[in-house]
């Protein structure tokens, strides 16, 4: 019994330890993706097109330096990691990143606020482009770990749902500051956001980077990177008795190209329609500032509720279904923002059609995160590779598209992005489901993958069972 007890501790302790690693990572990512556009173009005055092309070359950095960082984290010196941790130590560099850029693109331009917009966006440019390499660093150590700390394919559903259920919380606490902050502050219920409010963003930033700072050095205190010995150019091919190429391996599987679709819609949906809501609450039904922060925290409600539920799920609920649930759910919330017609609508149903997306959004990304951790399965050896390789097809996807939708933003009528939000998140939802239920073909390659890793290294048995994939 007291050992079970230990047991219990050990691993909630884990949970809790590995949960908080991304905790700066989510804060930022949280004003990065709700506030960037609306600070730079209704705080700072820039056009809607220069604030798309900041985000554009964010995201862009982003995706170029996820599958580099995925790579070398992967082949990192095991002498040279060897006490600490090849991903830890990752880690530790992006978050040295993040704290030295990230304060600086909230702000104004230190000693260049009068000068033209295009000249300061090469300064803002600078920081942006190093906090984008640090959260990729920061991103890719932390999620390349769940298929080191866990051995079955349902433990690493469940680190990736703790994981995400941290990723909730983070937000929350975001547009929890963001609504007090902007409440406290604010003249008046009406008032919309403006220049004069730079210096509350500013303040906004320093509370939380404080706490994912805290966040960031209890997960390197509380968690211990597992020591392997396996070395990836040490694979053997018993068949052919040749080394394997786990990373060339991995780029001729048809099913990588699948699952990188899923999760690339997925984050389309998650990431674009977080973006869009303050805009679209700002411009097309015009509500108050503090309406910036209250309904995007009703999203994350939403997204709280299915990190919850997510944890509850039993493995004969495979993941076609978990993703039709959050398909279902996310769809109908993009419906409902397409056919708004009256002022109950701005009153109350916008926010259960907020909790609707957050709900149909976390589901998607929780399964689609599954999905990639089945894949890598047992050859953790490349699942930073993998990892990278999954966040550059998101990030360069969302870049992008952001990016074009902003470029038509200026000069378009109200109604723009309610019609943005329909279209682009709605129809991403109905792609990633298809792809989704395509893959039967991905259970065959994995039976294939799993069973030769079972041959070729049996003290790691961590296949996923493809039951429990469908």
């Amino acid at each position: 019994m007291d050992n079970e007890l230990i047991d219990i501790s050990t691993s909630l302790r884990l949970q809790i330890g590995y949960g908080i690693g991304h905790v700066l990572n989510d804060v930022c990512a949280s004003l990065w993706f709700t506030y960037l556009i609306v600070f730079f173009h209704l705080v700072l005055e820039f056009s809607a097109t220069q604030a798309g092309n900041l985000m554009l070359i964010g995201q862009i950095s982003d995706a170029l330096s996820t599958p580099f960082i995925g790579y070398h984290s992967d082949h990192t010196d095991n002498l040279v990691s060897a006490k600490y941790g090849k991903r830890k130590l990752w880690h530790l560099f992006g978050t040295a990143c993040i704290l030295a850029s990230f304060p600086f693109i909230f702000s104004q331009c230190v000693g260049c606020s009068m000068t033209h917009k295009w000249a300061q966006m090469f300064y803002f440019s600078s920081f942006i482009v190093t906090f984008q390499i640090g959260w990729a660093a920061v991103q890719i150590s932390h999620l390349s770990l769940i298929p080191e700390l866990a051995d079955d394919d349902h433990t690493r559903a469940h680190l990736t749902a703790v994981r995400y259920g941290f990723t909730v919380f983070s937000n929350l606490f975001v547009y929890i500051i963001t609504w007090i902050v902007l409440r406290v502050t604010g003249e008046c219920d009406k008032q919309q956001v403006g220049p004069g409010d730079a210096w509350k963003f500013r303040h906004i930033v320093y509370i939380v980077l404080s706490v994912g700072t805290v966040a960031s050095i209890l997960f390197h205190l509380s968690v211990t990177e597992k020591r392997t010995n396996r070395n990836q150019d040490q694979l053997i091919d018993y068949d052919n008795n040749t080394p394997v190429q786990t990373h060339c391996e991995f780029l001729k599987k048809p099913v990588l190209y699948q699952v990188a679709g899923v999760y690339m819609s997925t984050r389309l949906v998650v990431n674009v329609s977080q973006v869009l809501i303050p805009l679209y609450l700002h411009r097309t039904l015009g509500l108050a500032a503090r309406s910036l922060a209250v309904i995007p925290l009703a999203l994350y409600l939403g997204s709280l509720t299915a990190a919850g539920v997510q944890r509850l799920i039993p493995r004969s609920f495979t993941r076609k279904l978990n993703y039709l649930l959050g398909s279902a759910c996310a769809l109908s919330g993009f419906v409902w923002i397409y056919i708004e017609s009256d002022d109950n609508y701005k009153i109350y149903y916008i926010y259960l059609v907020a909790v609707l997306i957050g709900f149909g959004g976390a589901i998607m990304l929780v399964t689609s995160l599954a999905l990639t951790a089945d894949l890598v399965g047992a050859r953790t050896e490349a699942s930073a590779f993998v990892y990278g390789l999954m966040s550059f097809t998101d990030k360069l996807a969302c870049g992008i598209a952001i990016a074009i939708i902003q470029m038509y933003a200026d000069g378009a009528d109200s109604s723009y992005y309610r019609d943005v939000l329909s279209w682009v998140c709605g129809g991403s939802v109905i792609v990633g489901l298809t792809l989704t239920l395509l893959l039967p073909k991905y259970a065959r390659d994995m039976v294939t993958v799993n069973d030769q890793r079972s041959t070729i290294n049996t003290e790691d048995p961590t296949a996923a069972s493809p039951s429990d994939i469908l």
